[in-house]
Order: structure tokens, then sequence, then C-alpha cells
């Protein structure tokens, strides 16, 4: 079967290939390498709300089995407590390090009891929140944090560290949470390590890592650990299994005075003026977590790396082939045929006067600010025609139908072929 085609119809165009996949690509890759990022992110954090999170006895890698093995061969006792109340008991009245692997689990109520404990004694919390340290009492404050922990020396930034366990253990991954407190409080590790006389000896590590089961042996983390841990007094390992609940019972209270209030805070007679707060600091980069910030980066570079990928190539232009070649003739008719249907008679108008002008004033030597009434005078001058009518006829109103527009192109095109016939038609002069 042989088709058969119009020779009055133009071509049809070619169907453009679909581009779908110059977007769908780049977009489909940002998107996994953002996914992946998260889940290894994911994977290597920890969570405190596992039961086994940093236990004594839990040998996974989030836990804290190698730990309390490595304290026992110091020789430290080790007596684990489930619940706040019995650890603080278990205290007893002698000195004691109290080691709180989650504060954040603590129930709020029992959080201002932990610094009510012996003289002597110290109180180890790991990566507190803003809303433990305020329920402590403690005077720190949460400030930079880091998407991942960082292995950094005591005196990371410069400042002297005056705490010794920190400088037997030299560099270690500690750097995740940064803390902010009192001029007299001990900084370590860019601020990442507190410690603070608070009623008791009171250390605030902004990281679990030195604890875990999988980071221990990196750089001084065990050295770190069983220094913070260690020592000559009893330990007592407050492993929470989950949220703690409120506390109950008769005569309960957060303090030996039975009114709420816990004991005078000593701070050796150190000044208490708190640290010079950032230059700026703004309060948006805490509304959101860090993973957040995170992502928003990752997009911002995905769609930097979209827009060059698209963005043409810099230089002069180069040459291409045309993909297809289009007679002018169909070129004409097609166009002649898009104005017929928006019914544009003046812009066919305009544009046939246009084109008859272009040819007409370089052959009368007129430049092309001449005015119109000169134009169609030197015209009819030439072509022996009445002015008013080639007035009309090259700057007239436009058509109003479609026989008018046709009677126009016609007597455009026998004038422009008095006047300045194409080079390939005979001069009629």
């Amino acid at each position: 079967m042989t088709a058969t085609l119009d020779p009055a119809r133009p071509a049809a165009p070619p169907t453009p290939r679909r581009r779908w996949h110059r977007v769908l690509v780049p977009i489909g890759l940002a998107v996994l390498l953002i996914v992946a990022t998260l889940v290894l992110h994911a994977v290597d954090q920890p969570d405190p709300d596992d039961p086994g999170f940093l236990a004594p006895a839990a040998a996974g890698d989030d836990g804290g089995s190698r730990l309390a093995e490595a304290l026992r061969g110091q020789g430290v006792p080790i007596r684990r407590e489930t619940d706040t109340l019995d650890a603080l008991r278990a205290a007893g009245a002698v000195p004691t390090t109290l080691f709180v692997p989650a504060p954040d689990l603590v129930h709020p109520d029992t959080l201002a009891a932990l610094t009510v404990l012996p003289p002597g004694s110290r109180l180890v919390l790991v990566e507190p929140s803003r809303r433990v340290l305020t329920g402590v009492g403690l005077p720190l404050e949460p400030t930079d944090r880091r998407w991942a922990t960082r292995a950094v020396p005591p005196d990371a930034d410069g400042g002297p560290c005056r705490l010794p366990e920190a400088l037997r253990a030299g560099t270690a991954a500690v750097d995740h949470q940064r803390y902010a407190g009192p001029y007299g409080a001990d900084r370590c590790y860019a601020g990442a390590l507190r410690r603070i006389s608070w009623g008791t000896e009171v250390v605030v590590i902004g990281a679990s890592d030195p604890f875990r089961n999988d980071r221990i042996d990196e750089w001084g983390n065990r050295a770190l650990a069983t220094g913070l841990l260690g020592g000559d007094r009893p330990l007592v390992w407050l492993d929470l299994p989950g949220p703690a609940p409120a506390p109950t019972g008769p005569g309960w209270s957060p303090s030996p005075d039975d009114d709420g209030t816990p004991l005078p805070r000593d701070t050796g007679g150190r000044d208490n003026r708190a640290d010079p707060p950032p230059s700026w600091h703004n309060p948006l980069w805490d509304a959101f977590p860090p993973w957040f910030w995170a992502i928003l980066a990752q997009l911002a570079v995905a769609g930097l790396l979209l827009v060059l990928w698209r963005a043409r190539r810099l230089g002069p232009p180069v040459p291409e082939p045309l993909p297809v070649t289009v007679r002018a003739a169909e070129t004409v008719l097609g166009r002649a045929r898009l104005y017929r249907r928006a019914g544009a008679r003046d812009t066919t108008a305009a544009t046939l006067r246009t084109a008859a002008l272009d040819r007409l004033l370089p052959r009368l030597n007129l430049p092309p600010d001449t005015p119109p009434d000169e134009v169609a005078a030197r015209v009819a001058a030439h072509a022996g025609a009445d002015p008013e009518r080639v007035a009309e006829l090259l700057h007239g109103a436009a058509p109003e139908n479609d026989r008018e527009l046709l009677e126009l192109a016609r007597d455009l095109d026998a004038l422009t072929r008095t006047l300045a016939p194409h080079p390939t038609e005979g001069d009629p002069r």
C-alpha cells in the first residue's frame, strides 16, 4: 500500500525526543546520595533509647562491656543500677562516681538530685541536652554540634586544659557536642568536655564514642573513659532501660533538706562569670536538627550541579548541522497558515509592507528613517503612479478581510517587481 502525499500540505515537523531523563537522572542521583548519607549516618550514630546503649553487660557495638572489663581490671568496683533513686542510695555516704550514659532518660523530677552526692563524688554525664542541664541546675549550655564525632587533642582550640585525665589520654573522639560554661570551669577538647564543681564534681562530655565497645580502642578513648570513671572511688553505673518514671513514695525529696532544693553549689572560690558568648549566633540553627541542614546543603549542591549540567557551553557559537532541511516555500506556507488561523491580518500586512520597503528603499537610495510621505512621493514618481495610492499601499490601514489582504499582497508584489525586481528576473525598464 502506497501512501499519497498532499503536495500542498507542508511536511510534519519531526517530533522532538523526550528529554525527561536529563532532569530525572541528576535528581535521582541527588536523592540517592542523600538517602545513602542519611542511612549511613543513622547506622553509625547510637540510639540512647536502646536498652543496650552503654550497658555494662552489653557486648554490642554500642554497649559498654569492654569499658566495664577495663575498669574491673583496674580494681574499680562497679555497681549497676536501673533506677535513679536506687543509684543515689547506692552512692551511700562515701565518695562515689555516678555514671549516667543516657541522661535524657532520667525523669525531670530526679535530675536535680543527681548532684546530691557525698563530698568528693563525681557525676559523669554523656552528651546531656539543654533540658537535662537546666534540670540539674548546671550553668552550662549546648553550643556547636557536629554532624559526626571528631578526634581532637585536649587543647584543640588553643585553650589550656586542666583536667589530668584528659591530658593523660591525649587525642580522643570527643568533639561532637560542645558546651559553654562559667569562666572557672575546666574546658577541654574545644569545649566538648567540661568539668565544674557544683555541689558535686560534674563532668560533661559531648560524645559517647570513648565509652562504646566499637570505639574504645581508637585514639586515647580508653584512657579517657577509664580515667573519668576509674580511680579510688566505687562506680555506680546508671543503666536505664528506658525513660524513667516519676519518683514515688513518701518522704521523697531531691535534697537532704526535704524542701525540694538541692545542696548549695560550691564553685571553689572561682569567678562565675560565663565565657564570652560567640560573636554571632543564629537561633535558627537550634530550631532544626543537624540532619536537616545537611540535607539542605546537599540539595543546594545538587541544584548547582544541575544548573551547571544544563547550562550551555561557554565561548563562541559552534555551527551544528540542522536536523531537518525545510524548503523556503514550506516555511512561508506554514507561517501564512498560522497567521490565517489566528486572524492576524494586521501582522500579515505589516510583514508584507516591511518586506516591500526593504527592497524599495535601497533601490531608490533612501535611508531607512525616511519619512513616509517622502517615500510615497519618490516611489510614485519612479513608478508613474498616484502618490496617495502609493502612500495607502505602503503605509495604509490594516485590511478588514482576506480579500483586501490578498489585493494588498498582489499590489505590493507588482510595485516591487516594477521598481526593484529580483536579480533572477528581467528588468522591465
